[in-house]
């Protein structure tokens, strides 16, 4: 075998149709859970099979070229066919190419799924370098199996993207992810070919355990387990004090008064500390039951509830639901119809909400023909505060992947401003902080590139030492009050902030 070979892991991909599974959540590791629900729909991850590490100005574009070559070297037995079905990927990217967070897309040992009344179970292992594919073990590589796009799986690997573009880890039998803090490819020296090759043979220490697991019969479902104390953890302001923050959106429209640009998405932090041993999956399970029309997601230590959706790809469909401008509900029933009808005609909102919307189409319109967004935004309800919505869908002309379309996508202006290089030159003026992974795309991805992604809002980073940092952030034009921005994010912390505290 070839060193280029070598580098790419070859995956054994069986996925099988169990019983009934009435939650997710109780399934997940409590420390370090993969998850992505919606409406009590989704996927639910244990372990980690391999990961992949990405950083950089080219983080999105490196990670479609490694994903095909994982996809194209790995045998697949699916016979579901559905979305989320067969070999898939838990993926979050950090908001800017200057980040020291990583930008990473896992792929579980074993994934749990429920959708449209179907429910699964998909294991993974990775193939050591002395081993054969199996023939007879009910693993994928028995007579049928195909690679991941329906074809024969090829002799040798793909090559997996240049040896700076990204760091190649076939895990061990820990089911622990490594945090952003503890893989800051970012900020450390781009991983020599030597060095790519070396962490690719750690698949040769796969543990006895780990292929134990790797054969047991697929139609057993992992039990759920019991769930920690409960906790209460208070998140107090961060590197971005109340009055820093009134001070860069008075400064921002300042800027933007002088025609330096026409809008800018301007964040801050909150921040607090785990208690060791603590249960993420009560965060989980608060965010999904109190914002069940959200994407409640748990990917490497990030962990949210987003409303939404920056693109979804199914079978060359595309959608995409955009929101911009926000209000708090009202108090009562006669109140919260004022407040909705307030912010369908407020103009400022309605700016905001504009330059989102193109933003998103001025992305998409190369990769699909038949692209149409909503006349006029809509109104969206959700348990704490109304947004403009508008949802956009097309067909894809030109057979992009989800991933091809998050690299054209972000960062879209309902998360970084118009136009986008100014926007994101200001960011850095007037955030005091790293975003890390807040307002990137966080999803999932099959081997045939479809998926969905949201913007990873409503959301907290949570390191293996245990430090929480949440982020919200609001839409800054030119007749933003610099109090009215500040109660903004103070509703838009509210999802995370209940959920731990």
């Amino acid at each position: 075998m070839t060193e280029t070979a070598r580098a790419t892991p070859r995956l054994y991909v069986e996925t099988r149709a169990v019983g009934d599974i009435s939650l997710l959540i109780p399934l997940l590791d409590a420390r370090h859970p993969l998850l992505w629900i919606r409406k009590g729909q989704g996927m639910a991850g244990l372990g980690t099979a391999l990961r992949l590490e990405f950083s950089g100005a080219d983080r999105f574009t490196d990670a479609c070229e490694a994903w095909r070559a994982v996809a194209a070297a790995a045998t697949v037995s699916d016979p579901l066919g559905s979305p989320g079905t067969g070999l898939i990927a838990f993926g979050t990217f950090a908001f800017s190419a200057q980040s020291g967070a990583s930008s990473v897309l896992i792929v579980p040992e074993i994934v749990i799924g429920k959708r449209d009344g179907v429910f699964w179970v998909t294991r993974v292992r990775v193939q050591t370098e002395d081993e054969s594919a199996p023939s007879d073990s009910g693993m994928p590589g028995a007579a049928g199996a195909t690679g991941a796009g329906g074809h024969p799986v090829p002799a040798a690997g793909v090559p997996l993207a240049t040896a700076s573009a990204a760091t190649v880890s076939p895990a061990t039998a820990s089911p622990v992810a490594a945090s952003p803090a503890a893989s800051s490819a970012a900020s450390s020296p781009t991983p020599s070919a030597t060095t790519l090759l070396a962490a690719t043979l750690l698949a040769a220490n796969l543990s006895a355990s780990t292929r134990s697991r790797a054969t047991v019969p697929s139609a057993a479902v992992p039990a759920a387990t019991s769930f920690g104390p409960e906790y209460r953890i208070s998140l107090q302001p961060g590197a971005a004090k109340p009055d820093t923050y009134r001070e860069a959106v008075e400064a921002a429209v300042g800027h933007i008064n002088a025609g330096e640009l026409e809008k800018v998405v301007l964040a801050r932090d909150l921040v607090g500390h785990l208690p060791a041993d603590s249960d993420l999956r009560r965060v989980l399970l608060d965010l999904a039951l109190g914002y069940p029309d959200c994407w409640t997601f748990a990917v490497d230590g990030l962990v949210g509830s987003s409303p939404e959706t920056l693109v979804r790809v199914d079978h060359g469909s595309v959608t995409a639901r955009v929101l911009a401008g926000t209000i708090s509900r009202g108090r009562d029933a006669e109140a919260d119809h004022d407040q909705a009808v307030a912010l369908a005609t407020s103009p400022k909102d309605l700016d905001e909400h504009r330059f989102a919307v193109a933003s998103v189409m001025t992305a998409l319109t190369p990769h699909s023909r038949t692209l149409i967004a909503s006349e006029i935004p809509f109104t969206l309800k959700l348990p704490n505060l109304w947004h403009l919505a508008s949802d956009v869908e097309g067909t894809l002309s030109d057979g992009s992947t989800s991933l091809d379309l998050i690299a054209s996508l972000h960062p879209t202006a309902a998360v970084a401003g118009t136009p986008t290089e100014d926007a994101l030159r200001l960011i850095g003026e007037l955030e005091p902080f790293d975003r890390g992974r807040y307002a990137g795309p966080v999803g999932w991805l099959g081997a045939d590139g479809d998926g969905e992604w949201a913007v990873a809002l409503r959301c907290a980073q949570v390191c293996e030492d245990g430090a929480i940092t949440a982020y919200a952030g609001a839409g800054i034009v030119s007749e933003s009050d610099p109090e009215r921005e500040f109660l903004e994010t103070r509703m838009k912390f509210r999802p995370i902030v209940e959920a731990f505290g």
